[in-house]
């Protein structure tokens, strides 16, 4: 047993080894002096019941420093049940220097997210599509940064760096760590050549490319994944047109969850959609880490009864420790958070957290914004 463990750890060592050399292949990117705005932008935002959120959202949008004409938003409400609407209207009444649309969803599929970007997509004027999410915050110079990539590049797909906006707390501080490593993975798969991941919460394409790719063709069955299926489709496709815009100018942040059960249910939606990639190395990326979080656990347990030795659990953890640290540190240099040591409580809790969630992501039906949905 001792040999097989040793084996899924080695291997899983061997692809973040490869993933933080990737890392650093992808160049950072920085608007220059010489700088003038072009590109015409959509921003797409399905929302559902995000009275609390959609104000900062708002906010962050009307300090665009980006000229407004090159600008046109479309809010999507997906049956909000408070003031969502509302206090979108009103945000536009103040800006009706920006073009903006409100739309009601039509669900078609079950997926709420792709059916908003569907609706929304045949009445986009501009040629660039920005898709982010109601509970996030843009930077001023959002747009800016993603302009100045095509510009200078023949891309048509852009992926951009997403974090959380935390307190000082145990709990936000463990599902930053993990948004860091998924960040650190999306930038380090990007630089070896074969990214697979994406954040819908700051992801840009043109309209010309998705009616290329059929859009959402293919997955709609499935309740998440208007990003990473979007992406790996035109990666199979036009791998030359995609492209990561490592700049902190366009990071995008968003709010962690408070509670656990929330949390986990946002991350069972996350990992349900690995089981339908479509390229053998992400799905075998996917299984390596949950396996490898798997064996840790059980090693855990298992030394608790004497069924495991002490020693041996020692070497697999400090292995695991000490890469998963470096892909983090790797993502923190790139954020600037400021976090120098990952802590040993996030680090013997996660293996369990990560085990559970693969399982029921796997055999299981998750619960978000209220609604059921089935794997």
């Amino acid at each position: 047993m001792e040999i097989i463990f040793y084996t899924v750890i080695t291997i899983y060592a061997i692809f973040l080894f490869q993933l933080l050399l990737g890392f650093g292949k992808v160049k950072s990117s920085n608007l220059t002096s010489e700088w003038i705005p072009k590109t015409h932008f959509t921003i797409i935002v399905a929302f559902r019941n995000e009275a609390k959120n959609l104000p900062k959202l708002l906010a962050s949008l009307s300090n665009l420093e980006y000229p407004k004409e090159n600008i046109e938003i479309i809010m999507v409400d997906d049956d909000s049940q408070d003031i969502s609407s509302s206090i979108f209207i009103q945000w536009r009444m103040k800006n009706n220097e920006i073009d903006t649309t409100l739309l009601e969803n039509l669900r078609l599929s079950n997926s709420p997210k792709k059916d908003a970007i569907l609706r929304a997509m045949p009445i986009a004027k501009n040629p660039w599509i920005i898709t982010t999410d109601a509970d996030c915050e843009v930077n001023p110079k959002w747009l800016a940064s993603i302009d100045a990539l095509i510009q200078k590049n023949d891309f048509e797909m852009i992926a951009a760096p997403v974090i959380y906006k935390i307190k000082n707390n145990w709990f936000h501080h463990f599902q930053q760590f993990e948004l860091l490593s998924l960040q650190a993975t999306t930038i380090g798969s990007f630089g070896i050549g074969k990214p697979f991941m994406c954040n819908g919460a700051n992801f840009a394409y043109t309209k010309k490319i998705f009616l290329e790719l059929d859009g959402f063709d293919g997955n709609t069955s499935i309740a998440s994944g208007d990003d990473v299926f979007l992406l790996q489709k035109a990666i199979s496709k036009f791998p030359e047109k995609v492209s990561f815009l490592k700049d902190q100018s366009a990071i995008v942040t968003t709010k962690p969850e408070n509670d656990l059960f929330k949390l986990v249910m946002q991350r069972i939606r996350w990992a349900s959609k690995s089981t339908h990639y479509n390229s053998f190395y992400p799905k075998f990326l996917a299984s390596i880490i949950f396996v490898s979080n798997a064996v840790l656990a059980y090693a855990m347990i298992a030394v608790l009864f004497g069924k495991f030795g002490w020693k041996s659990l020692l070497i697999l953890f400090t292995v695991k420790y000490i890469f998963d640290a470096t892909l983090i540190l790797k993502g923190n240099s790139f954020f600037k958070l400021n976090q120098v040591t990952i802590p040993l409580t996030s680090a013997i809790v996660y293996p369990f957290f990560a085990t559970i969630v693969g399982l029921l992501s796997l055999f299981g039906t998750f619960t978000w914004k209220g609604r059921n949905f089935k794997k």
